[in-house]
């Protein structure tokens, strides 16, 4: 499917890919008026979120890439930069692994390589959390401002302990691009991640910043936008 997306700027394609439950618009806010006058800014909706409808959320991640590819064949865009943050990160790795021929770099955060042994302690917590949510009539009505299709889909997808995709983020497998990991202190899986991630591709950068942590890109936008800004002045 072609993704709604919202694009600002001119010059070299960069494609912001949100976290769960935001759109183009909501999320990347920061990081969308920092690189808007270097970068052609594109934000799309992930399917499910926004205005990008689509209920079918059977098979997410690899239709997520696939949706990515079919919005840059139609924008006729032959590579672009790539960065995502937590779900976004996901999408965006599927996507490196499957075409790496349309990834010019690939910056991620919020994802982990490895289950973390309080893996279940985790979900359990984030399943609470959701529970909560579904309970909060101000919540629900944002989301449903939010979002087109049936964002509670989600949650429901998330339920399920073996939702993650740890035999894709286990390895860069396939990936040619210069690649970034931005991860927050305050999340230890993170930024043991991180670090094992770099010992798997020649071309891994890492930078952990402090006061932050699952939501980097929210939590300490300027650092991470100049960190970024760095990365991406490097790669010709």
């Amino acid at each position: 499917m072609i993704l709604h997306s919202v694009e600002v700027g001119t010059g070299e394609p960069i494609v912001f890919l949100h976290t769960g439950l935001q759109t183009g618009m909501t999320d990347f806010e920061y990081q969308r008026e920092f690189f808007k006058d270097s970068f052609r800014v594109i934000l799309p909706d992930l399917r499910g979120h926004g205005q990008s409808i689509n209920n079918d959320l059977s098979n997410f991640f690899e239709d997520a890439a696939g949706d990515l590819l079919d919005t840059l064949e139609k924008k006729e865009m032959s590579s672009i930069h790539i960065v995502g943050a937590s779900l976004g990160a996901l999408v965006g790795l599927f996507f490196a692994k499957r075409f790496p021929e349309k990834v010019k770099s690939l910056t991620l955060s919020g994802i982990t390589p490895g289950k973390p042994e309080n893996w279940n302690q985790m979900h359990k917590e984030d399943v609470a959390v959701q529970t909560q949510l579904l309970q909060n009539e101000e919540a629900i009505h944002h989301f449903d401002q939010l979002h087109a299709a049936d964002w509670k889909q989600f949650l429901y997808m998330a339920r399920n302990g073996e939702w993650y995709p740890f035999e894709e983020t286990k390895d860069l497998a396939g990936i040619r691009s210069p690649i970034l990991l931005i991860v927050g202190e305050g999340n230890p899986n993170e930024t043991t991640g991180a670090m094992a991630y770099r010992s798997m591709h020649e071309n891994v950068h890492v930078s952990i910043i402090p006061f932050a942590s699952h939501l980097v890109h929210m939590e300490q936008p300027k650092l991470y936008s100049e960190v970024l800004k760095l990365f991406l002045k490097g790669i010709s």
